[in-house]
């Protein structure tokens, strides 16, 4: 196996400024070999690294039940009250210099915002846990895996971002301190606590919406206001299905959030029950070939293809 496909660094020398003082593990991570000089010390640590990860590395969190990189994971103790752990306030933050300017990692080179700018990228969002709690993040600050935190390779340290889990529609309002994940699929890395409350501690990962709050500005996102949704009993015609979940409150919610992502769809979603699912559809359409085209101009904006059903 390559050595880059494990994520890791050889530094040739010591950098000006701290990437991440997270010490990654293997694919989410970075090694660093302190002394260059000495060959016969990176190449054995190289082979040791890259063995023991082929032989034990269980994957990513969430990669496959209780799987996480060496012992990072939840805590054995976690607070009871994390659901009702208050918001970050967002507020004006001196910006920190040192973690402005420009880096290099894995052969990429990122350009951070040097000043607070409105952002919004929709992307794949992971987490990091126990094996880093108590650490200094890239900003200097102590990273709290119960704090509503997150880590981003460009946006400003610190600032300010609101993250809602597109599957679900929940959200919650972090505080940006740390950089990463350095992969081109991933958008950001959440603490422990920011996981749980929009519900990717599972699965590990999710597709979800980051939109910077600037303070003062109006332009803070508010999260969206819930709102009574009819569920119907399923109906003939022609469909466009956008998902399907075993708990109507989560079905709900991605309904909600599809409404305010497809203003043009709006009016023709409706939530279906069927015998063992809630289902988000869209129609009933005159033809199918309305249907597709709806279909793909979903996909455009959205990035994901819903189905087209005849019932």
């Amino acid at each position: 196996m390559r050595i880059e496909d494990w994520g890791l660094r050889i530094e040739k020398e010591k950098p000006r400024m701290q990437i991440s003082s997270k010490a990654q593990p293997l694919g989410k991570a970075f090694y660093s070999i302190l002394n260059p000089q000495s060959p016969i010390l990176v190449i054995a640590t190289l082979v040791a690294i890259t063995i023991a990860g082929c032989g034990s590395a269980p994957g990513r969190p969430g990669s496959k039940p209780g799987g996480y990189y060496l012992d990072d994971g939840p805590g054995a103790n976690p607070p009871a009250d994390l659901d009702s752990l208050p918001e970050p306030t967002p507020k004006i933050e001196p910006i920190n210099k040192y973690t402005s300017r420009p880096y290099t990692v894995l052969g990429r080179t990122y350009t951070p915002h040097t000043q607070l700018t409105p952002y919004q990228q929709r992307g794949v969002a992971t987490w990091y846990g126990k094996r880093y709690h108590g650490q200094k993040t890239s900003s200097g600050e102590v990273y709290d895996m119960y704090a509503l935190s997150a880590a981003h390779t460009l946006l400003p340290l610190p600032s300010y971002a609101r993250v809602t889990n597109v599957a679900n529609g929940k959200s919650v309002v972090v505080r940006v301190n740390d950089r990463g994940p350095f992969h081109e699929d991933r958008l950001i890395d959440l603490s422990y606590a920011a996981a749980h409350r929009i519900g990717i501690i599972g699965q590990g990962s999710a597709m979800v919406e980051v939109q910077t709050i600037i303070p003062g500005s109006g332009e803070a996102p508010a999260a969206p206001a819930p709102v009574a949704v009819p569920v119907s009993s399923e109906a003939g015609g022609i469909f466009v299905q956008l998902g399907a979940f075993s708990a109507e409150e989560n079905a709900d919610a991605f309904l909600r959030k599809m409404r305010m992502d497809l203003g043009w769809l709006a009016g023709s979603m409706q939530l279906y029950r069927g015998e063992s699912l809630y289902k988000v559809r869209a129609g009933p359409y005159p033809s199918r070939g309305e249907a597709e085209r709806a279909a793909e101009r979903i996909r455009q904006e959205l990035g994901f293809t819903p189905f087209v059903l005849n019932r």
